[in-house]
């Protein structure tokens, strides 16, 4: 009888080489990615449903969900409690965690996962490598300047799998949108602090936090001035350029003559 251990059991010590060319390398390291409203976490909690269906055990994990509790949340209302993670974890010592609690593991799933540090997303192609999870992240691909969030690049240069969420956001004009323009009292804005967390409803309560870690506010509230309302909106590549939010909308219930 063989005594080598299985090397598809999270619970396993890592097997030698000999052993690990015996089965083959099921770990893999995934990146869905899209703009706001293009169905990322909605696609987070399917694959998560089907794995658990299949009697595989995962773990979910999300960073500054939009809720602003520990879940995973999508805009249609499905939702499901989650392992919040912060800038200080290590993402494989959470796992063996796991392992100490006698639980096995097969898979992660992790939202917002543009948000990760660049250590983290190492330590997730580790977890991928070594001890063979299968690793599936969801996430913004660049900020709200349309740069690559830190998370992401690291995500772009290691992850196996590369793959934009193929449900269709659309810019006001009509044009795919791929831009996440943050505004703030109806102009688009393009600098300010990188993790701000708002919805793209019309006015959204703001919260997030600095790259220093301290709480932010924007638009507050003092005794001469109103809050400003941060939302943000998709928009195609030249109307981010130009900061053009579409053409005023008429009210409900009014007609335009134009």
């Amino acid at each position: 009888m063989s005594t080598l251990p299985d090397p598809t059991d999270a619970l396993s010590a890592v097997p030698a080489a000999s052993a690990r060319r015996a089965v083959p390398v099921t770990g893999r390291l995934r990146f869905f990615y899209g703009p706001m409203d293009c169905g990322k976490s909605t696609l987070a909690l399917q694959i998560d449903h089907n794995h658990a269906r299949q009697g595989r055990r995962g773990v979910l994990l999300v960073r500054h969900d939009r809720s602003g509790l520990p879940q995973i949340s999508s805009r249609i209302g499905i939702t499901r409690g989650a392992v919040e993670v912060d800038e200080r974890d290590d993402l494989r010592e959470l796992v063996r965690a796991r392992w100490a609690l006698g639980q096995h593991v097969d898979y992660l799933i992790v939202d917002e996962a543009q948000f990760l540090s660049a250590e983290q997303v190492e330590q997730l192609a580790e977890l991928a490598d070594d001890v063979h999870l299968d690793i599936y992240c969801f996430g913004i691909a660049t900020d709200f300047r349309s740069e690559l969030f830190p998370g992401s690049r690291r995500l772009f240069e290691l992850a196996d799998d590369l793959q934009a969420v193929q449900v269709e956001v659309l810019c006001w004009c009509g044009l795919p949108g791929r831009f996440n323009a943050r505004v703030v009292a109806g102009r688009v804005v393009r600098a300010g602090d990188t993790v701000l967390v708002a919805d793209t409803s019309a006015a959204s309560t703001v919260r997030g936090q600095s790259d220093t870690g301290e709480t932010i506010t924007e638009g507050a509230e003092d005794a001469e001035t109103a809050p400003a309302t941060v939302r943000y909106q998709v928009l195609c590549r030249k109307h981010y350029r130009l900061g053009d939010l579409g053409p005023v909308v008429a009210r409900e219930g009014q007609l335009s003559l134009t």
